[in-house]
């Protein structure tokens, strides 16, 4: 499940919401998970599900844009979470210009590598939280 509260996530990032915010994620999610001496295999699928929520919220969603990593438990599992301020009117200009084929398999890659995810929305502060648990091992 997701944390009872993202202050529990060790690695907090405010990010630009604009497309580039993808890569800068990724490269700081890349340096994280390899203090934390993740395997490969781990490491990859973290970069993967960090670039398809970061990617999500640029596309999808309203400014702001925040990363969340948590280290890796005890059980073998790490949390990932991205906060927006929910859903945009219109989509992103990479979405409006691309064909329908090169996109819309986000939430299914996400599905695939994830042991649990989800979406929290705090009313009070009219943002939304993707989050996702992945195994570390």
């Amino acid at each position: 499940t997701t944390p009872a509260t993202l202050s529990e996530l060790p690695s907090t990032w405010t990010l630009p919401h604009t497309a580039r915010s993808v890569s800068t994620a990724r490269r700081l999610a890349q340096a994280a998970v390899a203090g934390w001496g993740m395997n490969d295999d781990a490491a990859d699928s973290v970069l993967l599900v960090v670039s398809e929520l970061v990617t999500n919220a640029v596309e999808h969603a309203l400014p702001p844009l925040t990363l969340h990593l948590g280290r890796p438990d005890e059980d073998g599992t790490m949390t990932i979470a991205v906060t927006d301020g929910g859903p945009a009117t219109e989509t992103g200009a990479w979405i409006s210009t691309c064909t329908p084929d090169e996109h819309g398999r986000g939430t299914s890659i996400i599905d695939f590598i994830a042991t649990n995810h989800g979406t929290t929305t705090n009313t009070n502060t009219n943002t939304t939280t993707h989050w996702a648990t992945l195994p570390t091992t």
